[in-house]
């Protein structure tokens, strides 16, 4: 599924719009039709017209998104789940079996957490925690059966900065993986194995579909043997993005640039107020110049996304009660779409890793800023904080 050589001189917003994405042969469409289809005839015992028998295998739909996530991220090979959970599912059972370490970030989706702690651990699977941001943590926990280091970089729901090619280096030596959850800035963004890690993880409910109305998952491979490997495990285990789920992602990917520059216009607005807020203690945000990563963000992503984190003087009661004055950034879980969201993590996202080393502080706000003019966005945010 590598790029044609036509494809590799296309700058980002073509790609978008146009890789895997041909105009139907038969009736001229330019949007990819949608195959709801389970079966496919055969010319003949074994004879396949273009490669498909069962949708579970490959469906047409499926296969124009799997090669336009290949060329955003730049891989040899695109992967479209049911989930971003089942993506990820799908890559540890590929590159791990019983007995195999993996170090994963201390600030992380709580779902990731979870499938590590609940699932994979009841498999053999053994974990460590580190802060990838420091390179000497990450080290200090690899151990001669360590096969995977997994980073989230924006991290959720802090905004940790990990330093990609650094943390590349490292994983390398140690003859790991390096697996980049890359969903809170997207291919737009930031380009992981441009900077040298070999396996991108999507939530593609998020920025990629863009409109709150698709679940699904991605994964893309540097390395076409591994693509392969993954390829294969998803069919023996099932997990596919179904045929109208996967033209909701195209659909959202074609307007990925344009969203995700208002997103990061928009957030950084809402960081600078928050940033002078009296009743705001702390701004979790990577285009913010304070913020530790702050440089490192720059140097690895275009713009800096548009979730922003923050804390609230008064404690648990004092975070709620803001998230529960919002008006136009909607209470609710999930992220990345054009209307703005509100939550709570220790209470909504993140309460899988109450009581573990990734417990996040019961005060944090997280904000998913969407696309509606930033000066109603501001207006809200004053008055839920009581300003």
């Amino acid at each position: 599924m590598s790029d044609s050589p036509q494809q590799q001189h296309q700058n980002f917003e073509t790609l978008a719009i146009h890789a895997g994405q041909a105009a139907d042969p038969q009736t001229g469409a330019v949007v990819t039709p949608i195959y709801q289809v389970s079966t496919y005839k055969q010319d003949g015992v074994g004879g396949l017209r273009g490669g498909y028998e069962y949708s579970r295998s490959a469906n047409p739909t499926r296969t124009a998104l799997e090669e336009n996530l290949a060329a955003l991220e730049g891989g040899a090979r695109g992967i479209a789940f049911a989930s971003g959970l089942a993506a990820e599912d799908c890559l540890l059972r590929t590159v791990l079996v019983p007995g195999d370490h993996v170090v994963i970030p201390n600030d992380a989706y709580g779902g990731t957490f979870r499938l590590f702690s609940k699932v994979a651990e009841k498999w053999g699977v053994q974990w460590s925690v580190a802060d990838t941001s420091d390179l000497a943590a990450v080290r200090a926990v690899l151990r001669p059966n360590t096969k995977v280091i997994w980073v989230e970089t924006p991290s959720n729901p802090l905004l940790g900065i990990t330093d990609i090619a650094a943390l590349a280096q490292v994983a390398r030596e140690a003859e790991a993986l390096l697996v980049v959850d890359n969903t809170f800035a997207s291919p737009y963004l930031q380009q992981p194995l441009a900077l040298g890690a070999d396996v991108v993880v999507h939530s593609t409910t998020k920025y990629m579909g863009g409109h709150s109305d698709v679940v699904g998952g991605a994964l893309v491979a540097a390395d076409a043997t591994l693509g392969e490997e993954l390829a294969y495990h998803q069919n023996a285990m099932g997990a596919v993005a179904g045929p109208f789920d996967a033209w909701l992602v195209m659909r959202g990917v074609k307007t990925l640039a344009v969203r995700m520059d208002r997103h990061s216009e928009n957030a950084t607005r809402v960081a600078e107020l928050l940033a002078r807020h009296p009743r705001v203690t702390q701004v979790y945000y990577p285009g913010l110049p304070e913020h530790a990563g702050h440089e490192i963000a720059a140097k690895q992503m275009k713009a800096f996304g548009g979730m922003v984190s923050f804390r609230v003087a008064g404690g648990e009661t004092a975070a709620v009660e803001v998230c529960n004055r919002a008006r136009l950034f909607t209470l609710g879980e999930s992220l990345g779409g054009v209307e703005s969201l509100i939550e709570h993590p220790g209470r909504m996202t993140h309460a899988s890793v109450a009581g573990s080393a990734l417990e996040v502080p019961a005060d944090l706000v997280r904000l998913s800023v969407g696309i509606e003019s930033v000066d109603d966005l501001l207006a809200d945010l004053q008055q839920a904080l009581g300003a």
